[in-house]
């Protein structure tokens, strides 16, 4: 019979790009991957030169990569940043790829630039509200994750889901009148709206929420949550002072502001309108980013249907005379749906359209052709996107803008987590 056999290495030796600058890859060497006796466990050794790096894990077989989704029974110093030096890694290749045989099994390690990081990046949120820090963890993509994937439940409420967004050009607002929008750094989208199982885990306390069945409350959308409570002051619902955009701080005490202190990293943030509307696009110029036509109902239609939740695919109640909202404790049949319930766009962010408004960071103004634009300098209202789910089909649109004051605190209104990169 045939076993997965010790054999060597491939350490990458790249030059990662990321908003127009050049992060040179630390060194790795001496990869060494041997099989425990009796077993499908592999060791894999390896040395770490220069700096720090993210450090992933890829197996080669006949010069050929295994899916990713076959190697992700991985602990050691693997998925995470590692400090120089010896490190190892163990793989359960028996658990992850029972059905494969082989005796030609290369073990590929790459270290990736803390600056340009893999293309996932996932927030273990299960230490709860009381812990000191929330493990930071990378994956090449979304097929990488343990657990089968970001389907599994636990991403929509124990772990928060990221996926990197590459910077661009593309034409934002109105298809009559677009401007000419640039982006110049890279940046991480929440592959789902940020759920009440995410907030419980970060803030604690009761769920404001409206929508909170007992059986699906933790994989359904925060909302009753004010642009404040997000980013700035809770206890008060009140401003910090600097805000946006004058300032990038945070509250302490707010989602952000718990977020950014026990991971450890300074970037995270509301999207500003224009990293939104580049997201939830994926490179579409189309009513919806499905890249279909203006559908024929834009109130009601078949292209929104699968795309998200709205007033008239489930959000609201025919009660035999009209639509009305449902009760608060509904299951997700109405109101808000379980995020990742509907197809996600070409960048795999799921619910773009529909379900929950989300904060943006800006104050709204007139769209102007700008780089990284970060709307008005004042106003007494801050940016919503996306639609919802007692909305029609047509507020759920690529371009739909709205505004409300930030102290505001609705059903229909919860956000999407971004990180910004260097």
């Amino acid at each position: 019979m045939k076993c997965m056999m010790n054999r060597t290495v491939f350490a990458a030796a790249t030059v990662i790009l990321t908003a127009g600058v050049a992060y040179a890859v630390p060194a790795v060497g001496n990869v060494v991957m041997t099989q425990r006796a009796g077993s499908r466990i592999m060791d894999i050794t390896y040395d770490l030169a220069d700096e720090a790096a993210i450090v992933t894990l890829g197996i080669e077989t006949n010069g050929v990569a295994i899916p990713d989704s076959a190697v992700t029974r991985l602990t050691g110093d693997v998925c995470k940043v590692v400090e120089e030096g010896s490190r190892s890694i163990v793989w359960n290749a028996g658990v992850d790829w029972p059905e494969n045989l082989t005796s030609a099994a290369k073990a590929k390690v790459t270290a990736w630039s803390t600056n340009a990081p893999p293309q996932v990046m996932v927030i273990d949120l299960t230490g709860g509200a009381l812990t000191n820090s929330y493990p930071v963890t990378y994956y090449v993509s979304v097929e990488a994750l343990p657990y089968g994937g970001v389907t599994n439940t636990i991403y929509k409420s124990s772990y928060l889901v990221m996926r990197k967004i590459l910077n661009g050009a593309f034409s934002m607002g109105d298809g009559k009148a677009p401007v000419p929008v640039t982006l110049t750094q890279d940046f991480y989208a929440g592959v789902f709206q940020v759920t009440q199982g995410q907030w419980f885990n970060v803030m604690g306390g009761d769920r404001p929420a409206k929508y909170i069945d007992v059986a699906s409350r933790a994989f359904r959308p925060m909302e009753m949550v004010s642009y404040h409570d997000i980013r700035e002051n809770p206890a008060t619902n009140e401003p910090i002072n600097p805000n946006w955009p004058q300032s990038n701080q945070v509250g302490s005490d707010s989602f952000m502001g718990q977020l950014r202190s026990k991971t450890g990293i300074s970037g995270f943030d509301l999207p500003t309108e224009a990293q939104w509307e580049y997201a939830c696009r994926a490179g579409t110029y189309t009513y919806y980013n499905d890249n279909l036509g203006t559908p024929g109902n834009i109130e009601s239609n078949a292209q929104m249907n699968v795309l998200g939740r709205y007033s008239l695919n489930g959000g609201k109640v025919w009660n035999g005379t009209a639509w009305v909202n449902p009760e608060a404790g509904c299951d997700p049949s109405y109101g808000t749906a379980i995020v990742g319930s509907y197809f996600p766009n070409k960048w795999d962010l799921y619910d773009m359209h529909g379900n929950v408004w989300e904060w943006c960071l800006d104050w709204p103004g007139t769209l102007v052709a700008a780089t990284n634009p970060k709307g008005a300098e004042s106003d007494s209202k801050r940016e919503l996107r996306g639609g919802s789910w007692d909305y029609n089909a047509s507020f759920c649109r690529s371009v739909a803008r709205d505004s409300r004051l930030p102290a505001s605190r609705y059903y229909g209104y919860g956000f999407r987590l971004v990180r910004n990169l260097p």
